[in-house]
């Protein structure tokens, strides 16, 4: 297991205690996460909170390796199936996708998952952390769980280069059986 999952999973239950097979798979996964929610909660949807386009400031532009001022798609969305089941935020530099990516991003209503593979993407994931996230009231209010919340983040490879930034965050007492 890569180092930098294996320690973070270990701080969170040094932390917080045991984490589920669940929990562990959706923190540490270098696939889909559409795909397994698919299968632990039944076909999920996307509820967007923020759909915009910003020009990116230096920290963006360092994390996704673009210039400061390219054009990024940020994104806020609520993965829920009957239930929220992940906040989830991404952040895209425009020059890196193609058209019809782009509009299906902007759509806003599709997994970013099943976009990948309706175009057949070949990508990976890279894990940039898996953490404790710090409690807000947007989360609380949205899962109606005043927490802890687990997060990780990571980049989706395309061609050497990240296209996307992602940050997933659900309660920690979610997706314990």
């Amino acid at each position: 297991m890569d180092e930098l999952i294996f320690n973070g999973i270990n701080k969170i239950e040094n932390s917080l205690g045991g984490l589920s097979s669940a929990q562990k798979i959706l923190l540490a996964t270098d696939g889909s996460v559409t795909t397994i929610l698919d299968v632990l909660k039944g076909k999920i949807q996307i509820r967007t909170l923020v759909q915009e386009f910003r020009e990116a400031d230096l920290e963006t532009a360092q994390l996704l390796d673009i210039d400061e001022g390219d054009t990024v798609n940020f994104r806020i969305v609520i993965i829920e199936g009957k239930e929220p089941l992940i906040h989830a935020t991404s952040i895209v530099p425009i020059k890196r996708l193609n058209n019809s990516f782009k509009e299906d991003l902007v759509r806003a209503d599709i997994p970013i998952g099943r976009i990948l593979k309706k175009y057949k993407i070949e990508s990976r994931r890279e894990i940039r952390s898996i953490e404790i996230e710090e409690n807000s009231s947007e989360l609380e209010k949205i899962f109606k769980d005043e927490g802890p919340f687990l997060s990780r983040t990571y980049h989706i490879i395309y061609k050497n280069q990240p296209i996307i930034w992602l940050k997933e965050t659900f309660p920690y007492t979610m997706f314990r059986e």
